[in-house]
């Protein structure tokens, strides 16, 4: 009695058989005409980077393909009953699939074989880290939604050769996120997908399009950045109630300036970077930082005019009423007698009660003359406060404003955030 074939003996004689007259260069079809048609499926595995600056997105990808050799069928029954075998991807024809939008690709890892069963079916799979090229926009940050587009189609075959269809429902494709790596700061939405034909003057190509749209899981980011941003403003609303004319004022103000940079310089470091569009947060705390500056400059050039209108009012010191204050003259004293006078004592005292009371009145001009530029001081001073506080006002409501804009729009961002 013959000793029967060993298993891997039948393997090796079909391998053989389907190998041996295989050309790898022809597309696998007995009638050219038809088209070979590849079904594809994606599983997103991982969001790895979102690069807002550079515009690229970087996932973990697990990359299914699926389409029919007519030249690598056999009969199960001849071979052992062997319905499906793993055969080198380098020794087969496979097709010309790229991704539109990658800048740059990565095969982690690079499985080499793919599985044929016995109706010339051949299912490749590969998991790839693809860079691909994506419009972010990071103007609701850290409540941003970003889609990204991955585009799948032949590079040299026409849709008249080769032909693109799902392998999956679109559906199912769509909800699954059982693949997904949910531990990042990222989160899966969904991944939607379409199927069209492109026109150009090569010819029409096939192509299918699954949009990947994630979104950010902004808690951390609440913590550190928006919530301390919130407790500045109000910290710098408060210095509104301190009185315009006190320096301590300034004093406040310049040490919330200095919290003011420190904060901007560790936000910036926090916040993504892109050429195409600013995050809102970032706006909103430059608009309140020129508030403030705006704010503290009012505040120096009140206390500098203030202090120079003072220091221009204190030039006439009050003067004695008693003698006359004159450099240039002798000074007089009404009961002494001038020497050698030989007028009569009533004229003598007449004389000396007119020169009395012309001294005195020189001083009372004098002392009505400083009082009256006190009083226009004064009221240039008044008149100033009243005009700078007007314009204090403004600021502070204009500080509440943007103050209520920032909180409602940030609101609003979680609201339609939460909604997804």
């Amino acid at each position: 009695m013959d000793t029967p074939h060993p298993r891997n003996s039948a393997l090796y004689h079909l391998t053989k058989q389907l190998l041996q007259k295989y050309h790898k260069e022809v597309r696998p079809v007995h009638d050219w005409t038809e088209a070979t048609t590849v079904y594809l499926d994606v599983f997103v595995h991982a969001v790895l980077d979102v690069d807002a600056q550079n515009q690229k997105l970087k996932t973990s990808v697990w990359y299914h393909e699926v389409w029919d050799d007519e030249f690598l069928s056999w009969n199960s029954s001849m071979f052992d009953d062997i319905r499906e075998i793993s055969l080198p991807l380098s020794a087969i024809w496979a097709p010309d699939i790229i991704i539109s939008e990658f800048v740059d690709i990565e095969r982690l890892p690079d499985l080499p074989y793919v599985y044929v069963n016995s109706s010339g079916t051949i299912k490749n799979s590969q998991s790839i880290q693809v860079v691909s090229a994506c419009s972010l926009e990071t103007y609701a940050f850290p409540f941003d939604i970003q889609n990204c587009s991955l585009t799948f189609k032949s590079i040299l075959h026409t849709v008249e050769d080769v032909d693109l269809d799902f392998l999956r429902s679109r559906e199912d494709i769509k909800h699954d996120k059982m693949a997904f790596l949910n531990d990042s700061e990222w989160e899966l939405l969904s991944v939607s997908s379409t199927y069209n034909v492109l026109q150009n003057n090569a010819g029409n190509f096939a192509q299918i399009q699954f949009h990947v749209v994630i979104r950010r899981r902004p808690l951390a980011y609440v913590v550190s950045l928006l919530i301390p941003s919130i407790f500045l403003m109000l910290v710098d609303l408060g210095s509104f109630y301190l009185p315009a004319t006190c320096r301590a004022r300034i004093v406040f103000k310049t040490s919330v300036l200095v919290g003011y940079t420190v904060f901007r310089v560790n936000m910036s470091d926090k916040m993504p970077r892109s050429a195409t569009s600013t995050p809102l947060i970032g706006v909103f705390f430059t608009v309140c930082m020129a508030f403030l500056v705006l704010s503290l400059s009012k505040t120096i050039l009140l206390v500098k005019f203030l202090h120079d209108e003072r220091c221009s009012g204190q030039k006439w010191p009050l003067l004695c009423l008693q003698g006359n204050t004159d450099a240039d003259g002798p000074r007089m004293y009404p009961r002494a007698p001038l020497a050698g006078a030989t007028e009569s004592p009533v004229c003598q005292e007449h004389q000396d009660q007119s020169g009395t009371l012309k001294e005195v009145l020189s001083q009372l001009q004098s002392i009505s003359s400083y009082f009256r530029t006190q009083d226009q001081v004064t009221q240039q001073e008044v008149g100033w406060l009243v005009l700078l506080e007007r314009f204090d006002q403004l600021l502070f409501q204009g500080y509440l404003v943007v103050l209520g804009l920032y909180t409602i729009t940030l609101c609003s961002l979680w609201v339609l955030w939460s909604g997804l």
